[in-house]
C-alpha cells in the first residue's frame, strides 16, 4: 500500500467542484489539490485562491499532462464526461467523475471498457451510499434483519426545483436527460446498492415535459438563460424488473403539483422487515409477537459526513489499488437503466436490458 500523498486536479470549478474541494480538504497528510481549470477560467483562479490551490491551468488538456496530478475530478456538463475521463485515463490518471457516469449507455460503456483496458480507478459521484442512514440500513440487510427484499420504491420529487433553464442542464445535447439523470440517478444507485444489486433485466418507463417548456417550475439553482433552450423531461417514473424476480419502482421530479416535503426517499420491502430512508432520518419496520414494530434511525452527533467518508474512500482505493464502491462498473449499469428508460417512454413499451460490454 502506498503512503505517497495523492495529488489531486479538478476540471471544472462550479459549485459541485467547489463540494468535492471542500471534501478533500479535511485530509491534507494523505492528499493535496495541485491544479484546477475551468472553461471559466476566471473562476478557476477564484476556486485557487479561495481554497490555496497552487496552479491554474490553461485548459483540460494542460492539467491533465502535469506529472504533478496523479487523480483528477472531473466536473462539467455531461456530454464531456467521456471524452475528458478517457483522456486522463491515457494518461495515467485516476478519475473522480461526477454523475451521471457518461452522458448515455455507450459513453459509459467506453469508460468502463478503458478502465479494465488500462487498470485505472474510477469512482462515480454517488455519494449518498455513504449518508449515515442508508449505511445503517445497509449493516442491518448484510445482517440478514430484513431477509429478501422483493420490492422496492425510491425517489425524489421536487415541487419546483428545475436547475438552470436554458443551460446546459436542460439541453438534451448536453446533458442527456432531465431529473431522471440529474437526480433519479442518485437514487436509482443507492436503492440498487441496498437491494444487493440484482441483475436488472427489463424497464418500462415515461417521462414527461410539462413544466419547462412553458418556464414553469424554475428552482434556485444556476442561473437561467432565457436565451437558451429546454427539450428534457421533468418528472420520470419507471418499474425496474430484476433476474431473481423483484422490483424498483422509480419516480423522479425537477417540478410537480403534489404534497411534497423536496427530500429523497427509499421504501424498502423484505420478507422479514423493511426499512425507509428520508434524508436524514429512516425507520426500521418488523412485526414482533403479532404486532408492528419500528425503529428510528437517525444521525448520529458528531457525524463527520457523507462527503467526508466519500473522499476518504477514494484516496483509500488509489493507495490500495482497489475498486470502489461505486466503480465504473455501476455507473454504467445505472446508464443503462436510464437508457432504457428514455427508450421505454418514446416507444411506449417494455425495454429488455442488453448487458454485453462490447455493444
Amino acid at each position: 500500500m502506498s503512503t505517497k500523498k495523492v495529488n489531486i486536479g479538478l476540471i471544472g470549478a462550479g459549485n459541485i467542484a467547489n463540494e468535492h474541494i471542500k471534501g478533500f480538504l479535511q485530509f491534507p497528510e494523505q492528499c493535496e489539490i495541485t491544479a484546477i481549470t475551468d472553461t471559466k477560467l476566471s473562476l478557476a483562479r477564484e476556486r485557487a485562491i479561495q481554497h490555496g490551490i497552487g496552479q491554474v491551468a490553461s485548459t483540460a488538456e494542460e492539467l491533465i499532462a502535469r506529472n504533478d496530478v496523479d487523480a483528477i475530478v472531473i466536473c462539467v456538463p455531461n456530454q464531456f464526461h467521456a471524452p475528458l475521463a478517457i483522456q486522463a485515463m491515457e494518461a495515467g490518471k485516476h478519475i473522480l467523475l461526477e454523475k451521471p457516469m457518461g452522458i448515455n449507455g455507450d459513453a459509459a460503456r467506453q469508460i468502463l471498457k478503458t478502465s479494465e483496458e488500462l487498470d485505472r480507478i474510477v469512482m462515480i459521484g454517488h455519494q449518498k451510499r455513504w449518508e449515515s442512514i442508508p449505511m445503517q440500513i445497509k449493516e442491518q440487510i448484510d445482517r440478514g434483519e430484513l431477509g429478501r427484499i422483493y420490492t422496492a420504491k425510491t425517489g425524489l420529487f421536487r415541487r419546483k426545483g428545475i436547475p438552470g433553464w436554458g443551460t446546459w442542464f436542460t439541453r438534451g445535447e448536453l446533458s442527456g436527460g432531465g431529473p431522471l439523470i440529474d437526480i433519479g440517478v442518485h437514487m436509482l444507485d443507492l436503492a440498487l446498492y441496498l437491494m444487493g444489486n440484482p441483475k436488472p433485466v427489463s424497464v418500462y418507463g415515461a417521462t414527461y415535459a410539462e413544466f419547462g417548456p412553458r418556464r414553469r417550475g424554475i428552482g434556485d439553482w444556476g442561473r437561467p438563460d432565457w436565451n437558451g433552450t429546454y427539450d428534457v423531461e421533468d418528472l420520470a417514473t419507471a418499474l425496474i424488473r430484476m433476474e431473481d424476480g423483484s422490483t424498483l419502482s422509480l419516480e423522479v421530479s425537477w417540478a410537480v403539483h403534489m404534497d411534497t416535503d423536496n427530500t429523497p426517499f427509499i421504501h424498502l420491502m423484505g420478507t422479514e422487515g423493511g426499512a425507509s430512508y428520508k434524508q436524514d432520518r429512516g425507520k426500521l419496520l418488523t412485526e414482533k409477537f403479532d404486532q408492528p414494530n419500528e425503529l428510528l434511525l437517525s444521525v448520529p452527533d458528531g457525524d463527520e459526513g457523507e462527503r467526508a467518508r466519500f473522499c476518504r474512500h477514494f484516496l483509500a482505493c488509489i493507495r490500495e489499488g482497489k475498486q470502489p464502491l461505486t466503480s465504473a462498473r455501476t455507473g454504467w449499469t445505472n446508464n443503462v437503466i436510464m437508457d432504457a428508460i428514455y427508450a421505454s417512454s418514446r416507444s411506449g413499451n417494455e425495454v429488455k436490458l442488453n448487458w454485453d460490454l462490447q455493444g
